[in-house]
């Protein structure tokens, strides 16, 4: 018992992502200012403004469901640390997976949004309600393909128990290597930017049109609670797209994690030039996107997959 707790709490659990998510999101706020020829933060800069929300007050606003309202942020970190730890634990020990947690770790990823949109409808905000809405449409438009990519590793490998999928990796080869696989990560990349509600895919919190949107009545430890989800699904998602994708993480070997550390930099760097480098497209244009070009490469990529078995 003492030992689950150790690992959802510390490593590889909240404490260990929320660092690394926070340095994430600093080379994500530097990178972007170099881009803009600006200096950026300093390193310890999102550290503090966690901090500083935190000894903030929380205001709650009139008529807001005050339970829903304040429990909203909390159920989307725990989702976050409960995938994070999940990841890292199979990747460590590919023998302790369970039938199906690949299908859990796809149904948790859904509860930060979730919690968006849930927290922006409690707070009784025209502003909150109408990004709550985007939210959900976006959530609509970018599942069907991030399933139908998942199904395609399924598909590739056979298996919907993690473990299986890295030992195939082991084997055959980075599910990259493959047609399929490029085309299923491709479209992973596209979702996890929208999932982290990353430009150009930022609608729901659109502050030059809707100011905060579904964060716009939070303040002081809940609206730190939603920044920190958001900078722990930065290192999360990736690390997700590394398992299924990159052949997994090697923790045995200084090589290994290396080659871990040049995985995740690349992705992030993916991330960050894709939302540096594009407008912030309206919510109908995310839908058809994601409806349209998105989801017919991912339909491709599963069909190559199950030819090719």
């Amino acid at each position: 018992m003492l030992e689950l707790l150790y690992y959802i709490l510390v490593i590889p659990g909240f404490l260990f992502t929320a660092f690394v998510g926070l340095l994430s999101t600093w080379v994500d706020r530097k990178v972007t200012a170099r881009i803009q020829w600006r200096q950026g933060p300093p390193l310890f800069q999102p550290f503090a403004d966690i901090l500083k929300l935190l000894g903030k007050e929380t205001f709650i606003p009139e008529g807001a469901s005050k339970i829903v309202f304040l429990s909203a942020p909390l159920i989307g970190l725990a989702a976050v640390i409960l995938v994070s730890t999940m990841l890292w634990i199979l990747n460590i020990n590919i023998y302790g997976s369970f039938v199906g947690d690949l299908i859990v770790i796809y149904y948790l990823l859904i509860i930060p949004s979730l919690a968006l949109m849930i927290g922006g409808s409690a707070s009784r905000n025209p502003f909150s309600a109408l990004g709550a809405s985007r939210e959900m449409k976006l959530v609509l438009a970018y599942e069907l393909p991030f399933i139908i990519a998942i199904a395609t590793v399924i598909a590739k490998t056979g298996s919907v128990i993690m473990g299986n999928i890295i030992g195939y990796q082991a084997i055959h080869g980075m599910m990259l290597n493959s047609a399929s696989g490029a085309m299923a990560f491709i479209v992973c990349l596209l979702v996890v930017q929208a999932k982290l509600g990353f430009v150009p895919f930022d609608t729901a919190e659109a502050e030059q049109e809707i100011m905060a949107g579904t964060l716009l009545e939070y303040s002081g430890p809940p609206l730190a609670v939603f920044r920190l989800t958001k900078a722990m699904l930065l290192f999360t998602l990736p690390v997700l797209l590394i398992t299924l994708f990159l052949g997994g993480i090697d923790t045995y070997s200084l090589a290994g994690a290396l080659w871990f550390i040049l995985k995740y930099v690349i992705i992030l760097t993916l991330i960050i030039l894709i939302k540096t480098t594009n407008p912030r497209i309206r919510i109908d244009q995310a839908v058809r996107f994601f409806w349209g070009p998105v989801t017919a490469l991912a339909v491709i990529g599963f069909i190559l997959a199950v030819i090719g078995r």
